[in-house]
């Protein structure tokens, strides 16, 4: 589903910082739970989850880290913190009951997040969806249609009469961004702005009845008569031919997010900081007790240090980065999700290692980096990262689109070279379906993670040859969204089918659940 706003790089696509197997699963439910928590006035004493049967979420919330990131949520928690992995019996000690309920509720979205709170004799109830990549929309509040994104101050205003006057009050002020009426009963004034109403402000608006704040848990802020000058790859200004993508990029982001160009390379700057420090964690060990996956870049290391393996030249580098940052991940390490977490490697690991054999600079790697974002802008806009909603063509397609346009740009190629590399790249998976082995974002993950890696790079080089992609990036992209549309629920991380129902992942499953690794089994 295309974006409703237009899309951050920092946002939307190399984002969010998290721990946990999957942004959609792990780091949107923090976000989401934070809301609800904010919805309540803080840590809530009841808590009742409810996930659609039809959904994705019913046969995945344990195993791919949607209850840790719930849990970790509601205690106020953000997606990166150390204490995430045991956020449940935190929130046991909390005195928190919590109760997961599996309903039949036809949610048009896959990821669809029903959480009804209790704190202080009030309830409170928020319905949200994970968009991918840990975006989120929150679609209702105590049953009132809203349509919030997490990249505002919301100021919640239960009123006594149907809330025009106040709407009418606040939207003569001229200060607040969006000032929406919602719902019946009750009902709602909904105010988005850069800063919460103030007391004063609300002072005189004497048919409140009630007010909650809801924090940004978006880094990139949305504001007032906010403008971007392009949102695709077609619309993109002047001769492809003789520009870089990553200038196009630097433009996008600085009016997107209302920033100068010194504040998007610093943002950059960071995200670049967190991949080298994983890939190093990786090589130097990982070790968590809930994977499928023993430790094994270590091995390749090894091997390729002894010249024991087949000349890969730079792809054999991006397999062992691609692989200790995969690793990194599945121990609950820091990661960044880029687009998605279970694709957190092909685009950064790849670039990295093109970027040291290259000798690029550090405003060279930060511009491939860009250039990369900016194609997974156009993915967002188009259609989606995530695999609930189009398999893995979503995630490590999108990833691989991404890094054949850095690796293009860390060549000196143009605009028109690195889209085209893109479009090349995700010809290559259209219909790549999401079927992780024993429901955990582990296995074929990494595998897909490689071969974007391998389909970056392979891409990158044809379009530096001049090879024709034939159609357009935008094209593909469409086509891209459509194949999502008809691929069967069976396909979409619900691990119903594929390589989740084999002999040996049902096998793997039921073993970790007796370990005590699935919370589903007791």
């Amino acid at each position: 589903m295309p974006a409703t706003l237009p899309p951050s790089i920092f946002n939307d696509v190399v984002g969010p910082v998290m721990r946990g197997p999957s942004s959609s699963h792990s780091a949107a439910s923090v976000r989401i739970a934070r809301l609800a928590r904010d919805l309540c006035g803080g840590t809530p004493e009841r808590v009742v989850i409810t996930f659609d049967t039809e959904g994705s979420l019913a046969t995945t919330h344990d195993s791919q880290g949607s209850d840790m990131g719930l849990f970790g949520g509601l205690l106020g928690y953000d997606a990166d913190d150390a204490r995430l992995p045991d956020a449940a019996a935190a929130l046991r000690a909390a005195g928190v009951e919590v109760r997961i309920d599996i309903a039949t509720l036809h949610d048009p979205h896959p990821n669809t997040y029903h959480l009804q709170v209790w704190r202080a004799g009030a309830t409170h109830q928020l319905r949200a969806l994970s968009t991918g990549g840990g975006m989120i929309e929150v679609v209702a509040i105590d049953s009132a249609p809203v349509q919030l994104f997490g990249d505002y101050a919301v100021t919640v205003l239960d009123v006594t009469d149907d809330g025009r006057t106040t709407a009418e009050h606040l939207a003569a002020l001229d200060r607040f961004d969006a000032v929406v009426v919602a719902g019946e009963r009750p009902r709602l004034v909904v105010v988005s702005a850069q800063e919460f109403v103030p007391d004063a402000v609300l002072a005189a608006l004497p048919r409140v009845q009630r007010v909650r704040r809801l924090q940004p848990v978006l880094p990139v802020r949305s504001r007032r008569g906010l403008r971007v000058p392009f949102l695709h790859a077609g619309e993109l200004p002047g001769d492809l031919q003789q520009s870089r993508l990553s200038d196009h990029a630097l433009a996008y982001e600085c009016a997107r997010g209302g920033l100068d160009e010194a504040a998007v390379f610093a943002a950059m700057r960071r995200i670049l900081a967190l991949v080298r420090s994983g890939v190093q964690q990786g090589l130097a060990g990982t070790e968590y007790h809930d994977r499928i996956l023993p430790r094994q870049s270590h091995r390749f290391a090894a091997l390729l240090a002894e010249g024991r393996l087949l000349d890969g030249g730079l792809l054999n580098r991006a397999i062992l980065y691609v692989t200790a940052l995969m690793e990194v991940k599945s121990s609950m390490g820091v990661i960044v999700a880029a687009p998605t977490a279970g694709s957190c490697a092909t685009f950064p690991g790849t670039t990295l290692a093109a970027a040291e054999l290259l000798g690029a600079s550090e405003e060279q790697i930060l511009r491939a980096m860009l250039a990369a974002g900016l194609v997974g802008v156009f993915v967002a806009t188009r259609s989606s990262f995530a695999a609930e909603v189009g398999g893995c063509q979503a995630e490590t397609g999108a990833a691989a689109a991404m890094a054949a346009a850095a690796l293009v740009e860390l060549m000196g190629g143009s605009a028109a070279v690195a889209l085209a590399a893109s479009s090349h790249a995700l010809q290559n998976v259209l219909g790549l379906i999401c079927d992780p082995i024993a429901n955990r974002v582990e296995a074929p993950c990494l595998g897909r993670n490689i071969a974007g890696a391998s389909n970056a790079i392979a891409s990158a080089n044809i379009a530096l040859a001049g090879y024709d992609p034939l159609v357009p990036l935008d094209e593909v992209l469409d086509a891209h969204r459509e194949v999502s549309e008809r691929m069967a629920r069976e396909l979409r991380c619900t691990a119903l089918g594929g390589l989740s129902i084999t002999k040996t992942s049902k096998a793997i499953e039921a073993r970790l659940c007796g370990q005590g690794g699935c919370g589903s089994c007791g």
